[in-house]
């Protein structure tokens, strides 16, 4: 056997020998050696080592780093005999500087005795205008003293001289405020714990700072319901101004005679509130949140609109509430007030697959925290899904559902995340007689659908901007709904031809919905005008009709 050759040499050295030359050549040239001494005359200065000042020679100190560049440098061992002291270190790092500051000192210009100093140049960003206001633009708000000397009138026309809450409506006008602030604004001044009723001072010494710190509405309206501090409005925070206007609201009145019914609505428009307005899911909403949403003009509108449901938007809307409540009593089978996942399954009979609804009782979308024995649903959890499940345009829908389908948390969509959803997807569109398509079939079209920037990972920015989440989401756990949108071409909200376009989807189906209870009552009425059974002895009382928590309500 012939023996093996050696390995060829490695062209390292020779390699490193041409970057030297190349690197001399470079060193050597004029422009690069005027530059060099212009940068070692800049630096250069008395360096002080401990007490001996040793002052460089430019040239000497040039052709010293030629050669220390040019040379291979030799690293030796450290010498453990002559170790560096840090106390000596230390006083010579303290003397340089200390030498430094005296030079600056030296030549800095001072005025001939008799002449005065010139003006001082101004601190870095002295000269830039502030152009961040999380309270607001100072100057946009109502004048202070105006406002005090309002206040003051509007206390002396009174006939004690103070307030009880059903005359804070014409305080909160002098305070610049619209009607519906006047509950917040007695309870922030201290009329809950003073018996009843608030005086001018009181009211001053509450609305004073706020203007003079708050500069627009937003602003004051979450320092009066929050308090001092950046802590952002809670539920509970929100709760008296809607109890107020349950309380108080023309349009309203028949809910002071039902105590669970206002309770409920007080739930219920808190929870809507935040749906809309709370885009961080953090639980409380921060002052920019109000100030980007269209609460506050929403509550203004309740002043001059008799029927709250026709305010824009419609967090106040009656309807809204009844279909609400009713779809969630029609839920509630032992009337406790809460659901559980077996409940919830029968919603739109059974068309949301139950992998799905384990999915939201995981705690994935509800605030509270799930028990050991599966975790229950309360009125509020229940509006964000209603809210949710009806309307899938809205951005707050996309990320409900997009939580629930990113089962790792990584926030992304992937194959095996869809295929977990679309094996019960695919059963249950069997058992209502339609062929369930392939998964890579359907994996194909959603892709086509949504076009996500990444291939083959489907992100929560990729839903929002296709515009199209709502048949995305139908296709992998909503059998009936997915059927709907089959059988219509091309893909697009299902609007009828002569439908308004300012309403959205929630609008249209709360609308319908209200319009089927109305019908069912006024069918109820009809059955008792015509007279008891032969079997009762004597007609049941009229149902009211807008209690449709009444038994007398068939289940939807």
């Amino acid at each position: 056997m012939a023996p093996r050759k050696p390995p060829p040499s490695p062209l390292r050295p020779c390699l490193q020998m041409k970057v030297d030359e190349l690197f001399l050549r470079w060193l050597s040239d004029p422009g690069t050696q005027r530059a060099l001494r212009a940068g070692l005359r800049r630096i250069q200065g008395p360096a002080v080592i401990l007490d001996h000042t040793v002052t460089p020679n430019p040239a000497t100190a040039l052709d010293s780093a030629t050669k220390a560049i040019a040379a291979p440098a030799k690293i030796a061992p450290p010498d453990p005999a002559v170790t560096p002291n840090p106390a000596a270190i230390a006083s010579s790092t303290a003397i340089t500087k200390f030498s430094a500051s005296r030079k600056r000192n030296r030549h800095r210009a001072v005025p001939p005795r008799g002449e005065e100093p010139g003006p001082k140049a101004p601190l870095p960003g002295r000269g830039i205008p502030a152009f961040y206001f999380p309270r607001g633009r100072p100057g946009q708000g109502p004048d202070v003293d105006d406002v005090i000397a309002d206040v003051e009138r509007a206390f002396a026309r009174l006939p004690s001289g103070r307030a009880g809450l059903q005359d804070m409506g014409v305080v909160a006008k002098a305070c610049c405020c619209p009607l519906y602030w006047k509950a917040p604004l007695f309870l922030a001044a201290g009329g809950g714990a003073q018996g009843g009723f608030v005086s001018a001072r009181d009211i001053i010494g509450l609305w004073k700072p706020i203007l003079l710190t708050c500069h627009d509405e937003a602003a004051r309206f979450e320092r009066l319901l929050g308090g001092p501090g950046d802590g952002g409005l809670s539920p509970e925070d929100l709760a008296p101004l809607v109890q107020d206007v349950a309380d108080s609201h023309p349009g309203l009145s028949f809910l002071r005679e039902a105590e669970p019914l206002r309770r409920d609505y007080v739930t219920t428009v808190t929870q809507r509130v935040f749906y809309a307005v709370n885009r961080s899911w953090s639980g409380r909403i921060s002052c920019q949140e109000i100030r980007r949403s269209c609460f506050l003009q929403a509550v203004s509108q309740l002043e001059a609109e008799p029927n709250p449901g026709r305010a824009t938007p419609s967090f106040f809307s009656y309807p809204h509430f009844c279909v609400i409540v009713s779809k969630f009593q029609a839920l509630d089978a032992d009337g406790d007030g809460l659901i559980d996942r077996h409940d919830l399954r029968r919603h739109a009979d059974g068309a949301i697959s139950s992998r799905m609804i384990d999915r939201i009782f995981s705690g994935a979308v509800t605030r509270a925290r799930p028990s050991p024995e599966g975790g229950k649903m309360g009125l509020a959890d229940f509006v964000w899904f209603l809210l949710s499940e009806e309307d899938k345009t809205t951005p707050t829908s996309t990320e409900y559902w997009f939580r629930c389908m990113d089962l790792d948390g990584d926030g992304v969509l992937s194959a095996p995340e869809l295929s977990f959803f679309y094996e019960e997807q695919a059963q249950n569109l069997a058992a209502r007689g339609a062929e369930p398509p392939p998964f890579a079939d359907l994996t194909r079209q959603a892709l086509d659908l949504v076009q996500p920037r990444c291939p083959g990972q489907i992100t929560l920015g990729d839903l929002k901007r296709c515009g199209l989440a709502g048949e995305f989401f139908d296709a992998f756990f909503n059998a009936d709904k997915f059927l709907e949108h089959e059988r219509r071409e091309p893909a697009g909200p299902v609007r009828a031809p002569d439908a308004d376009p300012t309403l959205s989807d929630w609008d249209r189906f709360a609308a319908a919905e209200y319009d089927f209870l109305l019908a069912e009552e006024a069918q109820d009425d009809d059955a008792w005008e015509e007279g008891p059974s032969p079997r009762s002895e004597s007609p049941p009382s009229s149902p009211d009709p807008y209690d449709f928590a009444d038994d007398t309500l068939d289940p939807l």
